[in-house]
This record gives structure tokens, C-alpha cells and sequence, in this order.
């Protein structure tokens, strides 16, 4: 191969060809995350392995005992496009080191064990029936491996662990065509990119993959960022917020117990329109029970926010204008593309009018997505009214109805404040 970039090099060769290869994924805005591995056969956290202090031996046991149905990853490719989700992530090895693909490298596989079958292939098969683009999780930790855990002090065993960790991503990026992201978790325990010689991995990968989108946990800053278990905007980078479905567990957890804590239709509407105000992405995980059916608590929500995304896909899908100022009132938030403000509302005024507060800037039209039905507005100095609307929200799918509101000129506002002194005179 070529000799391997310096990191600076590195970085400059990414920053020439991301705008590129993060097209699709800057416009897809909401993606599906699974999780599904031998916990999800004792129906406990994801971790359960090394927090229940399992002895390997004893853990073992529970890869002939992981047996998903036939189909089970159509079934979540599935849900995933009635959803309007744009690309899938799955766990293609979690931290507990069993491996879901006929794997030459990790015999410990579900090839070899429980269903004999390569899951890895029934979902790369399953995304590309729905037309979803396509992500491999990667654990960089690995309980089941010997070298894991002494790789930190032992070079032999971090020589041994390193190359073990590449062939299994060269596995994975060789053996299913085009793979459109790769998604790494858990450094551990080397605490620097050096220690897990991610500089020189990830190059020859990308070799592989020329197009490939790789996240920031193998100690790089890669392509883009990731929070977890809540939205936070990064600035002047690619972000993705990845979520639990019920702020418990990423693996699964018996529905009678999870389902309380589950997010309805509406809250995860909330995470899309902060996450697209913000110019980033949403993966919302969902953890399948043992025979790899989609947790009940999941399915309704799913779907609503699939059809409520259907008539109001202008307000989230697509290049966006970051928003530094979400509010307008407080029955809104807004997100932007160009001209073009779109005012989600949360709790439908009972009086016949909205009042929007702060803009500076004169506005042109405004009319409810979905229905496509035009609104009449006055606009003051700082205020904008819209008037004569109905007695009710006009979306019966969720109650969430959204106004795009079209100015003159690229908006100006004040966020929640009429008064520019209050706000330092900060607009946006």
C-alpha cells in the first residue's frame, strides 16, 4: 500500500473529499441504531457481561442460546422506512466480543453458534431491499479476547490486539459490497489514537472504502461527532446524537418493564427538531427482544412519526441552516433552510392566532405543511401574527402542525425576545 499520512495529512485529505462523501448523510437527518448480541438473550443491559462480572466461560454458554427468527432484519429494515429513517447501524460485534458475521478471524460467531447464520449479511441484504444506507458498529473493547484488557501495559498484546481488531473491520469492509458507515465505540482500555494505532488503521480502511463515513470514537476526530444519551450541537462539525428508546438500555429490556419509560411520537419529534435546528442527525436506537422481533413499545411510535414525516418532510429532510435560537414563542421551535423558517408547534393556540416574536426581517408568506393551506399574518416591528387559524391543529397524526414561513430576505431574529436589548442585541 501507500505510506501512511502523517495526521495532518490525514486530516487534509478528509477535509478535500467529506463534503463528498457526507452528502447523503447531512440530508438523511434520522437513522435507526440496533443493538442486538447474546444480552439480548438474558434480557438485560449491554453491559450486563462485564457489570454482572460473568466469568467468560459462564458467558459463553449464551451463544447457543441466541437464536433470531428468519427475517428478523427485514423486519427492522422495515420499520426503519415506514419510519422515515434514512440508514440503519447495527452492532456487528459488541463490547462482549461475539461476533454476528461468518468471521475467520473470531471464531466466536454466530456462524459457528446459536442460529449458524450471518446476521451481518441478512441486514446489509435487508437495508438495501428498503433502499437504507448502511453502517457496521465496531467495538474497539473486547471482553472475550485475551489481549484486550493487557494491551494496555503488555506491547505484544497490544500488537496482537491491534491486528486482531483490523481484520475483523477487514472483514466486514471486504465481504458486502459498499458500506456507507462505520461506526466505532468504546477505546478502551488504550486512552490515545497511538495506542490502538487508529491513524494507520482507519487509512488502510478507507482503501477499502473510498466513500466511507467514519465516526469519532477510535481517538480521531474523523468525520463526525458523536453524543449519547442527549443532544448537544457541535460547532462547525458534523454531529449525530445517538438515543436509547427508553433511556434505560441499548440491548433489550423485557417491554412490560421498558414501556413506561418508552418515547412516544411526539418526543422523538422534539429530538428531530432540535437535532435538525442544530444541523445534525438523530440515530434512535432500538434494542430487539431475544428472537429478534422489534420491542411492542417501539412499533406505534415508529410508524406515527413515519406518517407525520411524510407531510411535513420539507421542515426536517435536506441541507439545513443552523439555528442558534430555537424559539420564537413559547408553543414553537423552528428549524431553517435559506429564506424559509419552519415554526414546529407544539401546543396548538386556543384563541385563533400565533404570535411569533423578535423577527427583524419582513415576511413574505406563510402556510401549514401538509395541508399546503395558506395563512393570513400581520407583522408589526418585531411581531408576526398569524391570524384565522383553525379551532383545532390541522395534524391529526401527531398534533404537531408546522408553518414554513417564507421572508423576503434571509431571516433575522431575536429568538424569544421582541425587545433586541434584551438579548444584547443578538439576532440571528
Amino acid at each position: 500500500m501507500e505510506r501512511i499520512l502523517s495526521k495532518p495529512e490525514y486530516e487534509e485529505m478528509l477535509a478535500q473529499s467529506r463534503d463528498k462523501r457526507m452528502e447523503w448523510w447531512r440530508e438523511a437527518r434520522f437513522g435507526m441504531f440496533i443493538h442486538f448480541g447474546l444480552y439480548s438473550v438474558i434480557q438485560r443491559h449491554e453491559w450486563a457481561m462485564a457489570l454482572e462480572n460473568f466469568p467468560v466461560e459462564e458467558y459463553e454458554k449464551l451463544a447457543d442460546q441466541f437464536c433470531p427468527k428468519e427475517g428478523a432484519p427485514r423486519e427492522w429494515a422495515r420499520l426503519a422506512a415506514e419510519a422515515g429513517m434514512k440508514y440503519m447501524v447495527m452492532t456487528t460485534r459488541h463490547h462482549e466480543g461475539f461476533s454476528l458475521w461468518d468471521s475467520k478471524v473470531n471464531p466466536y460467531n454466530s456462524v459457528n453458534y446459536g442460529p449458524h447464520r450471518d446476521i451481518v449479511r441478512e441486514f446489509v441484504d435487508a437495508c438495501r431491499e428498503y433502499g437504507l444506507r448502511i453502517g457496521f458498529y465496531s467495538s474497539l473493547m473486547d471482553w472475550h479476547h485475551p489481549d484486550c484488557g493487557r494491551s494496555a501495559y503488555d506491547i505484544k498484546a497490544r500488537e496482537r490486539f491491534n491486528n486482531y481488531i483490523y481484520e475483523l473491520n477487514r472483514e466486514l469492509l471486504t465481504q458486502y459490497g459498499k458500506i456507507d458507515i462505520l461506526w466505532y465505540d468504546v477505546a478502551a482500555p488504550m486512552e490515545h489514537a497511538e495506542g490502538w494505532n487508529s491513524l494507520e488503521r482507519n487509512q488502510i480502511l478507507r482503501q477499502i472504502q473510498p466513500d466511507i463515513i467514519i465516526n469519532n470514537r477510535s481517538l480521531l476526530d474523523e468525520d463526525f461527532e458523536t453524543p449519547e444519551e442527549h443532544i448537544r450541537v457541535a460547532k462547525d462539525r458534523d454531529w449525530e446524537a445517538c438515543m436509547t428508546f427508553n433511556g434505560l438500555s441499548w440491548g433489550y429490556i423485557d417491554s412490560n418493564q421498558a414501556a413506561p419509560y418508552s418515547y412516544n411520537a411526539q418526543r422523538i419529534l422534539r429530538m428531530l427538531a432540535t437535532v435538525t435546528a442544530g444541523g445534525g442527525n438523530l440515530l434512535l436506537n432500538i434494542g430487539p427482544t431475544p428472537d429478534g422481533s422489534v420491542p411492542a413499545e417501539a412499533i406505534k411510535p415508529l410508524k406515527t412519526v413515519g406518517c407525520w414525516l411524510i407531510a411535513n418532510r420539507e421542515a426536517v429532510y435536506g441541507k439545513v441552516d443552523r439555528c442558534q435560537s430555537m424559539w420564537t414563542n413559547p408553543l414553537c421551535t423552528i428549524t431553517r433552510k435559506g429564506n424559509v423558517l419552519y415554526c414546529w408547534n407544539w401546543i396548538w393556540p386556543n384563541n385563533g392566532q400565533l404570535v411569533l416574536g423578535g423577527f427583524f426581517t419582513r415576511l413574505k408568506s406563510a402556510r401549514l405543511l401538509g395541508v399546503g393551506q395558506e395563512i393570513k399574518f400581520e407583522q408589526d416591528k418585531y411581531r408576526i401574527i398569524l391570524k384565522n387559524l383553525p379551532e383545532k391543529s390541522p395534524d391529526q397524526v401527531a398534533g404537531v402542525a408546522v408553518f414554513a414561513l417564507e421572508f423576503e430576505e434571509s431571516p433575522r431574529f431575536a429568538g424569544a425576545s421582541a425587545y433586541p436589548a434584551l438579548n444584547k442585541g443578538r439576532v440571528y
